[in-house]
């Protein structure tokens, strides 16, 4: 895979250069509108599941309620945070965790740690690969997608991953992302937590 990974440190390199007028203008408008820290950093699993510190350009308040519990995402979203999803411009900053190694342009989207215990152990092997800033299961159905068929699509991504696949993701994702369909992995995300539906199902095969 040594070919993928110059293919990503030389393509993050010149879209960080392409991108910086944007990427400095971002920056000083979260600073403007939501003010210190500018970026976003969360633990997510990377190549076989080794935890990574993945960063976003932030798009929410740290508005909190009574008892001091920040509020849901969606009530502190602002609408400029939204303009950045919409365009994907928050996920800009993932191309330095690409140079670093942690990310690849392409592959499943790195979730949340929380999710590792749920995977079954078909679901395991997306971690067998790289994570991605867009995958197949992003360009595939957005938020039309279950936990259940994003999953497979990542995996199938894995069993079937080659340079021309990469090439036809990278592409389709440009086309939404011009078309106003951004991959923000927020407006991919189901109604329910992948942790919260698969402790429901259990549940009600244990009834």
């Amino acid at each position: 895979m040594k070919r993928k990974r110059l293919f990503d440190f030389f393509t993050a390199l010149f879209l960080i250069i392409l991108f910086m007028p944007i990427i400095l203008c971002v920056a000083l408008l979260v600073k403007i509108y939501l003010g210190s820290p500018i970026l976003f950093k969360q633990l997510r699993p990377g190549l076989n599941a080794k935890p990574f510190y993945i960063y976003k350009f932030r798009t929410m308040t740290n508005e909190k309620d009574e008892q001091g519990n920040l509020l849901p995402e969606e009530k502190r979203v602002t609408r400029f945070g939204n303009l950045l999803r919409k365009y994907s411009l928050d996920e800009l900053p993932q191309l330095f965790n690409v140079i670093k190694g942690d990310l690849s342009l392409v592959g499943p989207r790195p979730l949340f740690t929380k999710y590792l215990p749920y995977y079954t152990e078909r679901e395991m092997k997306r971690h067998s690969v790289k994570p991605g800033i867009t995958g197949l299961s992003q360009i595939s159905g957005r938020n039309l997608l279950g936990w259940d068929e994003r999953l497979e699509l990542d995996v199938k991504y894995v069993e079937e991953r080659s340079f021309w696949l990469d090439m036809k993701i990278l592409l389709i994702t440009v086309i939404k992302v011009f078309k106003k369909d951004g991959v923000a992995e927020f407006s991919n995300r189901p109604m329910l937590d992948l942790d919260e539906e698969r402790r429901l199902k259990n549940k009600e095969r244990d009834i």
